[in-house]
C-alpha cells in the first residue's frame, strides 16, 4: 500500500476551482511558446547542417545557410504569430474600452 497520494490540476466536485478562474480556465493547458519552437528548429537545423559538412558530404557557403536559416525563422516567427492569435480571438467581445 502506497502513501503516494497524486494532485489533481482539474477542479473536482471535492475541491472546486480557485477564486478568479473559470471551469474552462482551470482545465486548458498551457501551450508551448511560438518563438521557442522557432529557436529549437535553428539549433537542430545548424546541428544537422554541421554533421552533414564535418561528413563531407556536402560543402555549404556560410553566408547562405544564416540567411536561409534568418528568413525561415522570421516566416516561421510569423505564421506562428497569427496562429496563436487567431486562436485567441476566438473569444467573444463585449464592446467595452
Amino acid at each position: 500500500m502506497s502513501s503516494f497520494d497524486p494532485v489533481h490540476d482539474s477542479p473536482t466536485p471535492e475541491s472546486p476551482a480557485p477564486a478568479g478562474t473559470s471551469g474552462a480556465d482551470a482545465l486548458q493547458q498551457p501551450s508551448a511558446r511560438v518563438g521557442t519552437i522557432v529557436w529549437a528548429l535553428i539549433v537542430l537545423a545548424l546541428a544537422a547542417l554541421i554533421i552533414v559538412t564535418q561528413l563531407g558530404v556536402v560543402t555549404l557557403n556560410g553566408t547562405y545557410v544564416l540567411i536561409g536559416l534568418m528568413i525561415g525563422a522570421g516566416a516561421a516567427l510569423v505564421v506562428g504569430g497569427l496562429l496563436s492569435a487567431r486562436k485567441r480571438d476566438n473569444e467573444p467581445t463585449t464592446r467595452k474600452s
